[in-house]
């Protein structure tokens, strides 16, 4: 809630949610006076946010604060064109998919990617990225169309 000035209030419940902790965390925090800015009124806490966070003090005794610990930020997805498989044809004589989506620990082999959001292509001669000098990395989550396969998948067809 905004107040009349146009900074933003919470109670003590939406601080717990915020940072993820128990009312009675929260509450030991305001007794303390570890949260800068908050008040009482009547039998009410008044916390003030200040850039969508609360303000906490320190303190040096105890563990250390869990909310301090920031979110993982989510790791890039990499394409890029496995250039090994240009020309290899499976046993119906059809090309090979040779685009490449790597995110965390899974690889799909596809013949057309759609990136619906910001990307960057990336070359990097000296520090390359599974093997690729040059990749596009996006946080987006992009879309294979039409064959989603492994890279197993693809020896299988091959082979057989």
């Amino acid at each position: 809630m905004l107040d009349d000035w146009g900074f933003q209030m919470i109670g003590t419940k939406e601080l717990g949610e915020l940072l993820r902790i128990s009312p009675r965390r929260v509450r030991a925090l305001l007794k303390a006076g570890r949260v800068e800015g908050a008040f009482k009124v009547g039998g009410t806490w008044v916390i003030p946010l200040v850039d969508g966070e609360p303000v906490i003090k320190t303190s040096k005794y105890g563990p250390k604060a869990t909310w301090e610990k920031k979110l993982k930020s989510p790791s890039p997805t990499y394409i890029h064109v496995n250039t090994k498989l240009f020309g290899k044809k499976d046993k119906d004589g059809e090309y090979v998919p040779v685009i490449t989506v790597k995110k965390s620990n899974q690889n799909i082999y596809s013949r057309r990617v759609v990136i619906p959001g910001p990307c960057t292509v990336v070359y990097d001669f000296e520090n390359a990225k599974y093997g690729a000098k040059t990749w596009i990395e996006t946080f987006v989550e992009p879309m294979t169309v039409g064959d989603r396969l492994t890279y197993a998948e693809i020896q299988a067809m091959m082979a057989a």
